[in-house]
């Protein structure tokens, strides 16, 4: 049998030319120093780029071309803030005038017009005996309800996130939320149905024999706690979504971390939860001690005959008894910038105490 003529293959033989992946590129180039061995100098490393941030910071127009976004967005809120809250600041001079709304054409014309009187009207002020009275009861009513009404959104959201199944969970929440939609007319109304002197109450005790005159509803004695039960009953809803918001950022890990560390349900509330609740509730406590002279005022206006203006004025229904019913603007701008002032007082302080405490409260500390 003759020999087969057939050639060998050039990479067997040696004689051909070599083929891709023997060391030599498919286009014929001579192999670079990439191509030499895996993972040499010569491959690219991936990874994030390097920021290089210039000594003197990011300057303005770099940071306004990286927020632009963020700014536009935000642009109608600051506008809408700065026309109805920062300019109508600057009528506060009246408070130095005796303003009259007829001295000229117009606001800035009888502003012009009104002679000015310096601080008379805070003297007048210092001695109203009126005016003391509305701060003591405003006073009054912001200490009941920091101390009765702001703990009881947490307790209520602890006990709503750690005791209840999901399901009631979800529907104690929602009655819970209802009443913050109520309006203060139909608040007062339910609590008329209540314990006026034709309530519910009234009417079961006149039904099992007892004397008349039960009326919560026009005892001064018993108003300033009633107040508090309506503001409880219609907002404390509100606040559970806040704390329950925040029990929704802790690590379920550290609950089990504790459970296996043998600590109970009450040392898991004390150790877990309530720390992790502690910004929310510092902020918050400086919130609720820098409105302390800000009560509400629809509240008191509806119920003010019931109980009498001597237990019922507050300096928001002072304010607007004797700056818009009786015309005192000028007297009513002097004890609004007074209210203003002390207002920004205590939310400085609060703040310095959340500092104190390791707290950012409302701001950072520098």
């Amino acid at each position: 049998m003759s020999q087969s003529t057939v050639p060998r293959p050039a990479a067997a033989s040696g004689d051909g030319p070599p083929t891709p992946g023997d060391g030599e590129p498919a286009d014929g180039r001579a192999p670079g120093p990439r191509s030499r061995r895996r993972g040499g100098r010569g491959r690219r490393r991936r990874g994030r780029p390097t920021v290089h941030i210039p000594e003197g910071g990011v300057g303005f127009r770099e940071r306004f071309r990286r927020d632009r976004t963020l700014i536009l967005m935000t642009m109608p809120a600051v506008l809408l803030l700065f026309v109805f809250a920062y300019i109508p600041i600057a009528g506060n001079v009246i408070a130095f005038q005796f303003f009259s709304p007829y001295a000229g054409n117009g606001f800035f014309e009888s502003l012009a017009n009104s002679t000015w009187v310096g601080l008379e009207q805070f003297q007048r002020m210092v001695n109203d005996r009126y005016f003391w009275n509305a701060l003591e009861n405003t006073l009054v009513f912001s200490f009941l309800q920091l101390v009765l009404f702001f703990p009881l959104p947490i307790a209520l959201a602890i006990l709503i996130n750690s005791f209840l199944h999901s399901k009631v969970r979800a529907w104690a929440q929602a009655v819970l939320y209802l009443p913050h939609f109520f309006s203060w007319v139909l608040v007062i109304t339910v609590f008329q149905q209540i314990f006026g002197g034709a309530g519910l109450i009234a009417q079961t005790a006149r039904n099992h024999g007892f004397a008349d005159g039960f009326d919560l509803m026009t005892d001064p004695g018993f108003f300033k706690f009633l107040i508090t039960a309506q503001l409880i009953w219609k907002d404390a809803g509100w606040g559970i979504i806040v704390f329950l918001a925040a029990l929704a950022a802790v690590n379920h890990e550290l609950y089990e971390s504790a459970a296996v560390d043998g600590a109970g349900r009450w040392r898991r509330m004390w150790h877990v939860t309530l720390p992790a609740l502690r910004p929310v509730i510092a902020l918050l406590l400086v919130l609720q001690i820098g409105g302390m002279l800000t009560v509400g005022m629809e509240q008191f206006i509806i119920q003010r005959t019931a109980v009498g203006p001597g237990t019922s004025e507050v300096l928001d229904t002072y304010v607007w008894f004797a700056g818009i019913k009786n015309g005192q603007f000028s007297y009513a701008a002097a004890v609004g910038i007074v209210k203003g002032i002390f207002s920004l007082a205590l939310i400085l302080a609060a703040n310095k105490v959340a500092h104190a405490m390791g707290e950012a409260g409302v701001y950072k500390k520098s």
